[in-house]
């Protein structure tokens, strides 16, 4: 176990920061002319300054959960470049002590299922709250499990912010999923005028408090921050900034579910996530994994991504 200073002992707590010319954040990049960064990614990070009042201390708990690594292809991809796709990722080398899932556009799961390595599982993106029936343009958890899904992405931030489900649909949706027998990969996040006001971890807090209402067991349940403003973006959160959040999630479920339940629960980061910036992220200590937009859509950067568990063990 570590210690880790920070700010998230209550749900009342928030962030401090810094820099009003920047509305509380600072964008860093790293330095061009530093040899010692072989990374070919360019990186961006939102980095708050020291807060300025002593802050309490939370217990960093660590999960004891399989590394996770889930690629969410959004609305993305042909039948060409997703044949393309498959065939890289069926002649990667991936570390066998991590769970790999992958979503593909609801048109073309059939077509994954069929010709992907057994070693990574199919997730859906978005299932439907209760039994299927009369709801144009739904998908069924039931439809899902027929063509061989194992997990389902839900609650993630296009969802809530693009098409308008609120908390407590998430949780109804998650619950139903769970029930028959499909494994949910919950994601939560604050926007950008959130943590600039200080409100990251009420947000997180309530979004999670909408899955514990509702879901009959965290069995099968991996929870994915991702803090919206680093989505798509290019901008990551800085390996401290996820590790600070992944701990305060990580307390809020020891405090309001179990200490078991705390530990087992796989806890992973999303936003931004590439073959540069996954190693520092995967050696954080609640970090249990990744889920992985743009940069899953590229077979072998998606593979290095996966085999960064490997940072993890020598971390550990």
């Amino acid at each position: 176990m570590a210690m880790l200073s920070t700010s998230l002992s209550g749900p009342k707590s928030a962030t401090s920061y810094c820099a009003p010319e920047f509305s509380g954040l600072r964008r860093l990049c790293p330095n061009s002319n530093n040899n010692n960064n072989s990374n070919s990614h360019s990186q961006s990070f939102l980095r708050f300054c020291s807060p300025r009042k002593p802050l309490k201390s939370v217990v960093a708990m660590a999960g004891t959960g399989t590394f996770f690594v889930g690629g969410n292809w959004k609305c993305n991809g042909t039948k060409e470049s997703i044949t393309k796709l498959v065939s890289d990722l069926n002649s990667t080398k991936l570390e066998s002590d991590v769970d790999v899932v992958v979503a593909p556009p609801f048109v073309y799961i059939d077509q994954v299922k069929s010709s992907l390595t057994d070693r990574i599982e199919i997730a859906a993106q978005n299932s439907w709250v209760s039994k299927g029936g009369a709801f144009t343009g739904e998908i069924s958890v039931e439809q899902l499990k027929d063509i061989g899904c194992k997990w389902v992405i839900l609650g993630h931030s296009e969802r809530r912010h693009v098409i308008g489900e609120d908390n407590q649909f998430i949780g109804k949706k998650a619950a139903y999923a769970l029930s028959q027998g499909l494994g949910v990969i919950a994601c939560i996040g604050e926007l950008l005028e959130e943590r600039e006001a200080g409100k990251t971890f009420d947000v997180c807090y309530q979004q999670l408090k909408a899955f514990a209402d509702a879901v009959p067991s965290w069995d099968n349940v991996v929870i994915a921050y991702e803090p919206v403003w680093a989505i798509g973006t290019g901008v990551v959160a800085t390996p401290v900034q996820a590790q600070e959040v992944h701990v305060a999630i990580r307390d809020w479920l020891k405090n309001n579910v179990s200490a078991e339940v705390a530990s087992k629960t796989r806890i992973i980061y999303g936003g931004s996530v590439n073959g540069g910036n996954c190693a520092e992220l995967a050696k954080q200590e609640d970090i249990d994994g990744f889920l992985v937009g743009g940069a899953s859509l590229k077979g072998p950067e998606f593979a290095t991504i996966v085999n960064s568990v490997t940072f993890k063990k020598v971390a550990a």
